[in-house]
């Protein structure tokens, strides 16, 4: 999370700690408006408002199309649950309405995020509440339907990070290791710790 923040300038990284770039660019010499209106992110507690799904998915985007809502829910597999409900996509969230899951939020989120169609997506542990299996149907349809944007997946999941590019290990605020996870789990560190961890949980699961 503290790398989301300093991403999206939330607050300044000082000049002494170094600086951040995007495309060789040091993002405070970027337009902040600009700056945040090309990073999508979810967070591991999204907000959704009292309002329809669809509006709930298509407020990011003007004059937004039902078919763009639909591709974006069935990205972030959602879609079948919202076809469930009774109303479907005029279903309302909250108080007044359905109270979904927390899976489910999430889901609609990402989906209300991928409207924004952003070259860069920041993923905040968004992925924690649903299990592995759709995890893996999430990510493998980011993958193929915005496989242009550049993805971050900040997450304590093992399984969320084995197929990412590069995986940055932070340990109380700081970077502690850095590589593919075939490098980092050849190597002993807290990555390696966590795998087998993981792992073992989920073999006694099974």
């Amino acid at each position: 999370s503290t790398i989301m923040h300093l991403l999206n300038r939330l607050y300044d990284l000082e000049k002494e700690n170094g600086t951040i770039k995007i495309g060789g660019i040091n993002i405070n010499d970027i337009r902040l408006s600009h700056l945040r209106e090309n990073i999508g992110m979810v967070l591991q507690e999204p907000f959704l408002y009292s309002k329809t799904i669809k509006e709930n998915v298509g407020i990011t985007k003007e004059d937004v199309s039902i078919d763009e809502i639909k591709l974006a829910t069935a990205t972030a597999c959602v879609g079948d649950a919202i076809e469930s409900f009774a109303k479907g996509y005029d279903t309302i969230v909250g108080e007044r309405g359905v109270t979904l899951s927390g899976g489910q939020k999430q889901r609609v989120a990402i989906a209300r995020m991928l409207m924004q169609n952003t070259p860069i997506m920041v993923f905040d542990d968004s992925l924690s509440a649903v299990d592995s299996e759709t995890d893996a149907k999430i990510r493998a349809a980011l993958k193929t339907n915005r496989k242009s944007a550049t993805t971050i997946l900040i997450s304590h999941r093992i399984t969320t990070l084995m197929q990412a590019d590069k995986i940055m290990v932070l340990d109380k605020g700081k970077i502690v290791d850095i590589g593919t996870h075939e490098e980092l789990i050849k190597r002993e560190g807290i990555y390696k710790d966590i795998y087998d961890v993981q792992m073992n949980m989920s073999d006694i699961e099974g």
